[in-house]
């Protein structure tokens, strides 16, 4: 905690310098329209805990994938396994990697395998706009898995004709190519990007060889426009203690992750009709001895063929936005057998305005069905209120849940069952926060409190048993988190500071076993910060910290640095993580990389 204290007071020093070099221009972020919700409203209107990556903090952090940059935000704790985001889970406020839902342009692209393969089609870093994170119960808004918060990435819109190339290369054998190409037409708009990365890894079976094939297209017609997307990962590594002991050193994984989406949009008198069709699939292979697979050989098949509607109507009384979310899930899998379920979710939210428009009041539903789990409503409500002109606050509350995964309830290895007799997890979420935003200074500080019941853990009574996976815990979550940003010029240069801070206490009520799996190891205390700076012309640098202390005890803090200088054509940038050689895991007690050193070389031709 020294430390975190010790950066505060540097930060802090920082800060109190730089008011007095001048302002800066309005900061655009407070004007974007959050996709991530079924009514849509500008960042500065929303009554949730919601935190925006742009597209300038995505270039200013220098890193090349979406599970590093997330690692730079308070309140989600990112457990990767290895460099380059190849094996990741994703968690925010204490929620397992189950409960967090990811979203691409709204698309929900959970697998209904396990959580473990949501971060396959985190999208090359070229073609993301920006992030929205949404902290908290979301279940009204985006159905099950949405337990503990989502994550939308938003992808770019095309603006002009580029041709942009990218190469690096660093410690561990890594070499990284990315080719984007955007061209602009009357009728029409494409982005097509190509990237592969390669690594003989860090240490014995951490090699890899990840290739990512992304298409965007929007057409304009004379009814309304039509969007097309497409997305491929195809990834091959070796997964060294990955999901077994660490002893297991010889495992091995080979995952294919797909999306193909269209979508529209037209208005009729004052009401917004959003429709769109997807589907995403996913395969994954995990051999247990990468030399003989017959000793040890998994494959699965998920596929998620879904329809959705999405409508926005706006009338004398407030903000109506209500849709619903059909979809076709099924697996194939020698282990967990082939199966399928039809899913469907109604969703329902209206926004009130009292008190000359300051306060805000949005009660909302979520109704669900499963052909496999019994219906559920799952109401919330949000509270806002607009203090002063740029001092907000607000509160929510709401049901949430999520069914078990195929894994959960099918599995079967030599140590592990799977139990049929599973019930959905469900929790009762609260919070209330407060902000304030102005033109170039943002701070937040928000109260969550979460009681989950029926948490999946597996457990067994006798040490020659196999686990066994169970309803059995019962759990209360809460915390605090705080945010704050400050951007300033110096010589008519940008300058930025971010900070955030997470404290969370989990409290385990009623388990009774006497062998457990998952033990609970939130991130207890979180603290992140970052310093965006251009000292000259072309050329930026940014220097990014974070301090993380789990509920075990286990600690660690690491610093990274980034360095980039720009020409009309060329960028050229040097990347260093983890720089004082921090040994530390984030998972599974797999040890992630010390020192990371990365080159690279970017030809932008217009």
């Amino acid at each position: 905690m020294n430390k975190i204290k010790g950066l505060l007071i540097l930060t802090i020093s920082l800060v109190n310098i730089s008011f007095s070099q001048g302002k800066i221009k309005t900061d655009s972020i407070q004007e974007i329209i959050v996709t991530s919700s079924r009514i849509d409203l500008p960042f500065k209107e929303n009554s949730r805990t919601i935190q925006i990556i742009n597209n300038q903090d995505i270039k200013a952090s220098g890193v090349n994938n979406i599970a590093d940059l997330l690692q730079q935000v308070a309140g989600l704790d990112i457990r990767r396994r290895g460099t380059s985001g190849m094996q990741a889970d994703l968690y925010i406020r204490g929620g397992s990697f189950d409960q967090t839902l990811l979203l691409i342009d709204g698309i929900k692209v959970e697998d209904s395998q396990t959580g473990h393969h949501t971060m396959n089609l985190a999208l090359p870093i070229e073609v993301v706009e920006r992030i929205e994170i949404i902290k908290g119960p979301a279940a009204r808004i985006f159905g099950q898995n949405a337990f503990s918060g989502a994550v939308n990435i938003v992808t770019k819109n095309v603006k002009s004709d580029a041709v942009i190339l990218e190469a690096q290369a660093g410690n561990f054998a890594q070499k990284n190519i990315s080719v984007t190409v955007t061209q602009d037409l009357d009728k029409s708009a494409h982005i097509v990007q190509f990237s592969r990365m390669l690594s003989d890894g860090y240490r014995f079976n951490t090699d890899y060889d990840n290739q990512n094939y992304f298409i965007k297209s929007s057409f304009k017609t004379k009814n309304a426009p039509i969007a097309f997307l497409a997305a491929y990962n195809d990834r091959k590594f070796g997964a060294n203690g990955f999901y077994a002991t660490p002893s297991a050193i010889n495992q091995y994984e080979e995952t294919q992750a797909s999306l193909f989406a269209v979508q529209t949009q037209f208005k009729k008198d004052n009401i917004i009709f959003k429709p769109r069709i997807y589907w995403r699939r996913n395969q994954d292979e995990y051999v247990f001895v990468r030399s003989n697979p017959s000793i040890y050989r998994n494959l699965h098949i998920t596929n998620k063929v879904g329809v959705e509607l999405n409508t926005s109507l706006k009338s004398k009384i407030g903000t109506t936005g209500f849709g619903i979310d059909m979809a076709k899930v099924s697996i194939s899998s020698n282990n967990l057998g082939d199966r399928n379920r039809f899913m469907g979710t109604f969703f329902a939210e209206h926004r009130l305005l009292f008190l000359k428009e300051k306060l805000d009041v949005t009660p909302g539903i979520a109704i669900n069905y499963f052909s496999d789990f019994k219906g559920n409503i799952f109401p919330g409500l949000d509270l806002g209120y607009q203090i002063k002109d740029r001092l907000r606050s607000y509160a929510n509350l709401g049901k949430t849940y999520r069914i078990p995964t195929y894994t959960d309830l099918y599995y079967i290895d030599p140590s592990t069952l799977g139990n049929v007799n599973l019930e959905q997890e469900e929790a009762f979420s609260q919070e209330i926060g407060i902000k304030y935003q102005a033109n170039n200074f943002s701070i937040s500080s928000a109260f969550f409190n979460r009681d989950a019941k029926n948490l999946i853990d597996y457990t067994k009574d006798m040490e020659t048993d196999k686990y066994m996976a169970n309803n059995i815990r019962k759990l209360n979550t809460k915390g605090f988190e705080f945010n704050s940003s400050y951007q300033f010029n110096i010589n008519g240069l940008p300058q930025k500071l971010i900070m955030g801070y997470t404290f969370m206490e989990d409290a385990i009520k009623n388990i009774e076993t006497n062998f457990s799996r998952y033990s609970i190891n939130s991130a207890k205390h979180q603290f992140t910060s970052q310093i965006a700076f251009q000292p000259f012309k072309n050329f930026n640098s940014t220097i990014s910290y974070r301090y993380l202390e789990r509920t075990s005890g286990a600690s660690y803090g690491l610093l990274d640095a980034n360095i980039r200088y720009a020409s009309t054509t060329f960028e050229y940038s040097i990347f260093a993580n983890n720089i004082f050689n921090k040994a530390y895991s984030e998972s599974n007690l797999v040890p992630m990389p010390k020192g990371n050193l990365m080159f690279g070389i970017k030809y932008n031709f217009r």
